[in-house]
């Protein structure tokens, strides 16, 4: 029997491995399992290399509970240690048994697969253990060790009769930690950190049923025998080639990813790069709401399909991270606690390789079918503008795909757009003005003048589009965005519809005194306007420019720093209605004032203005009106 003390550089290194070294006790058990693995495929490699004159086979993990004695097992078949290496590895924390592999087989085990990058994996056991066990026999032609430790430095290192090779490591579970051996707990575990492992893992058994004979009787019983209950798939999508997947292999996939999900994914991104850096992974575009927030922590974080964490901050973009899927590179840098993950270069070259990935996909689909991808616009657009705000290597290509919709929908990208407006839509300072609207419901009415005006008008109802309108506004400064119902629209419709006023000079002054007169200077700027007899006595717009930033403040969370806008609108007059005529010859003050409150609230209406009291009033006037025309 040898005994000795664990050769560590810092004492009490154990109420440190438990308490601050990681910071979350669930993960000794992928930290276990990643050993285990990594066993097996060293094994692996060096059969298939001649080294270890062993037969393979097909090798799994098995996970054991004896929830009676409170021990927990994992269990490997790989190459085991012999009492040498177990000294050598386990008692010198810090040295990393798998990079020692990965120097000494460089060239050919640079795809084999090898997990570890660490020596403290192993120490994790002792956050839930209060002692820990290592039965483990050599591939080589050596007797087994046995390996014992009660969580101090002290340890004892003896022979073992175990026959069979690989690693059993036991973990008598700590007072503390007895959640451990419940099996929904270790069954949570497996599922949640091991699900994609690329050895199998065994938990348990399962009942199979046997195939039914063919000339079984009519009152034949199924038959069950008990078989290795696997719970992982260890040949996940993702590390696959694309030539060897359909679409229904990406929506099968999907549907492991996210079992809860009912709806099929709109399109996926297959990731596959091998230089400068390693990176597999599948990113699928699921159908989006308008909620920017609850989207967020969908793509889920594999090195070398071990799963890390479900927040991909700093390693996809921003915007991506409203899509689902998995990454998985062995060159994102994981410390012990798996975090930090942006402390290295590698980070910002994996985040612009997605981006560019992204956007090469978008151009393609756009390219090789439009039709499909304006059916789908709706769905993706979110996450796309967003990526225009924020990425702005996304931003750069965006435009050759990101599209901008009519309200009849017909879909342009922004060089179609300005290409279809350049003769019919400038203002007096020779810009394109590009009307939108946010809500077809709610702008219907403007939307109908701007269209009887043969101008289009583009739908932008994302709730940031006083943000992108603004950037794009930035880069393009012979081009301005008008919401339907902002005041721009006057300009044009004065311009274009070069009518003559039917009241005098001296009439539209008096007329424009009556009406100030009847309504708040405070709220409303009059403007009169020679329109069609047809249209609307009365509208209202609101200046574009405080709405925006109305907006702006509103979604960007206060970031601009303003506070609340005062509610300032432009309120045109249409001086060949025949409202104003009637307004300017009616003598009696109160049917004046009723004429010109009704107009008002109808325009109001049209705002979708007309709230709380006023609107109850307006409802009362018009009972009243219809009495009086019966009388």
């Amino acid at each position: 029997m040898n005994t000795g003390k664990i050769n560590v550089s810092v004492e009490n290194i154990f109420p440190l491995i438990k308490k601050f070294l990681y910071s979350d006790h669930e993960i000794f058990l992928r930290e276990l399992i990643s050993n285990a693995t990594d066993a097996t495929l060293k094994l692996k490699h060096l059969a298939s290399i001649g080294e270890a004159k062993v037969e393979y086979g097909n090798p799994l993990i098995e996970v054991k509970i004896d929830k009676d004695n409170k021990k927990l097992h994992i269990i490997d078949q790989g190459l085991g240690m012999t009492a040498e290496e177990v000294e050598k590895y386990i008692n010198q924390i810090a040295f990393s048994g798998a990079e020692e592999f990965l120097d000494k087989y460089k060239d050919s085990a640079k795809d084999s697969g090898i997990i570890g990058h660490f020596g403290l994996g192993f120490y994790s056991a002792f956050m839930v253990a209060q002692k820990v066990e290592i039965i483990t026999k050599s591939y080589k032609d050596e007797p087994a060790a046995h390996w014992i430790c009660d969580g101090s430095p002290e340890f004892s290192l003896t022979a073992n009769d175990k026959q069979d090779r690989g690693t059993e490591i036991i973990l008598h579970i700590a007072e503390d930690s007895e959640e451990f051996l419940e099996e929904f707990k270790i069954r949570e575990l497996l599922t949640k950190y091991n699900k994609f492992m690329p050895i199998s893992i065994k938990f348990g058994t399962k009942q199979e049923a046997l195939p039914k004979p063919e000339d079984a009787p009519e009152d034949y019983k199924t038959e069950y025998i008990e078989v290795d209950n696997i719970i992982n798939n260890p040949n996940p999508a993702w590390t696959k080639q694309p030539t060897e997947l359909k679409d229904e292999d990406y929506k099968s996939f999907y549907r492991e990813l996210y079992p809860m999900q009912f709806e099929d994914p709109l399109f996926n991104i297959h990731l596959n790069v091998d230089y400068p850096f390693n990176l597999t992974g599948i990113l699928y575009f699921p159908k989006l709401s308008q909620d920017l927030q609850v989207q967020k922590d969908k793509i889920q974080l594999y090195q070398n399909q071990v799963f890390v964490t479900d927040n991909v901050d700093g390693i996809v973009p921003e915007f991506l991270g409203m899509l689902r899927g998995v990454i998985d590179s062995p060159d994102i840098p994981l410390n012990v606690s798996r975090s930090y993950l942006q402390a290295d270069g590698n980070v910002k070259k994996i985040s612009n390789y997605i981006t560019k990935k992204v956007s090469d996909k978008l151009k393609s689909l756009f390219k090789e079918n439009r039709e499909d991808f304006e059916k789908k616009w709706h769905d993706i657009k979110i996450v796309l503008e967003y990526g225009m705000l924020s990425e702005p290597k996304f931003y750069e290509k965006a435009g050759e795909f990101v599209l901008y919709p009519t309200v009849d929908d017909k879909y342009y990208t922004l060089d179609e757009l300005k290409e279809t407006i350049k003769d019919n839509q400038t203002d007096k300072d020779g810009k394109l003005v590009l009307l939108y609207a946010s809500n077809k419901d709610a702008q219907h009415s403007y939307i109908e003048i701007a269209k009887e005006k043969g101008y289009q008008v583009v739908l932008l109802d994302s709730p940031i589009v006083s943000h992108l309108i603004q950037k794009l506004e930035q880069d393009n400064d012979k081009m301005t965005f008008a919401r339907v119902d902002a005041d721009h629209i006057d300009k044009l419709i004065a311009k274009d519809d070069a009518q003559i006023s039917k009241l005098s000079d001296e009439e539209k002054d008096k007329l424009k005194t009556i009406i100030e007169e009847n309504i708040s200077k405070e709220k409303y700027v009059i403007q009169l306007e020679a329109l069609g007899s047809e249209e609307a006595p009365f509208y209202l717009t609101q200046p574009e420019f405080m709405r925006r930033m109305k907006e702006m403040s509103q979604t960007g969370g206060g970031m601009f720093g303003m506070g609340n806008f005062p509610e300032m609108y432009h309120l045109t007059v249409n001086t060949n209605s025949p409202l104003a005529t009637s307004i300017l010859n009616v003598s009696d003050a109160t049917l004046r004032e009723s004429k010109i409150k009704q107009a008002l609230d109808l325009a109001r209406i049209a705002q979708g203005l007309l709230k709380g009291e006023d609107l109850t009033n307006f409802v009362k006037r018009n009972f009243q009106l219809m009495q009086e025309s019966e009388n």
